[in-house]
């Protein structure tokens, strides 16, 4: 048999909707070649016509009968914890607020030396004057007399008032290290409260530590 006749004979088979006879042939030709159809054979051929009848088409099950619902797609929910955007991570805390550092005074001297005071008092003082007799001879001057004198002093602006108390600190640490042995202890004390109110602020780190030893 022919490749056509065995993909022929089953649409034949299954081509009727309900139960009828039909006719099948079988055709040989002069070399043997078989070939089955639903037609008489050609002249030349020997041919073989047999009855048969086809089966009643039965219905699908309900389960095949039924449309195929498009797959839908997998809720939230049902995403892998793996694969689930990280939580966000919260803000840090706020670093604790301290205080502004006290004021402080740029001054500017005669000799045009300048220096920082929390104090307008000490931008003010007396010069001692040379006291003189009445001939103009200063070894018979008596009595004392002084010249009053007031520094030009500004107000540091708030952005330059850390970097003030941190030369504040330096000077007064200066002071102390280079002081006489008779004004060290009251100079080391003045160097420490200095530190303290910065390192209180907003211009410190925040931790006080003790005051060093002069070496």
């Amino acid at each position: 048999m022919t490749l056509r006749g065995l993909l022929l004979l089953p649409c034949l088979l299954a081509a009727p909707a309900a139960a009828q006879d039909i006719a099948i042939y079988r055709c040989t030709a002069a070399d043997g070649a078989l070939t089955v159809q639903n037609q008489p054979c050609p002249k030349g051929m020997r041919q073989e016509k047999k009855m048969m009848q086809t089966p009643r088409a039965q219905p699908l099950p309900a389960a095949l009968a039924a449309p195929v619902a498009a797959p839908q797609p997998a809720p939230a929910a049902a995403v892998r914890q793996e694969e689930a955007a990280p939580p966000a991570l919260a803000p840090p805390a706020p670093p604790e607020d301290k205080p502004a550092p006290p004021p402080l005074y740029d001054c500017k001297r005669r000799d045009q030396t300048r220096y920082f005071t929390e104090d307008l008092e000490t931008a003010r003082y007396c010069v001692p004057l040379q006291v003189t007799g009445l001939d103009g001879n200063p070894r018979t001057g008596a009595g004392e007399a002084c010249e009053v004198i007031t520094d030009t002093c500004t107000p540091v602006a708030d952005d330059q008032l850390c970097a003030a108390w941190r030369q504040q600190v330096q000077e007064a640490e200066n002071h102390w290290r280079f002081a006489t042995p008779e004004h060290a202890g009251e100079r080391q004390q003045a160097y420490a409260r200095v530190r303290e109110r910065v390192a209180a602020s907003r211009c410190g780190d925040g931790a006080t530590q003790d005051t060093d030893q002069k070496p």
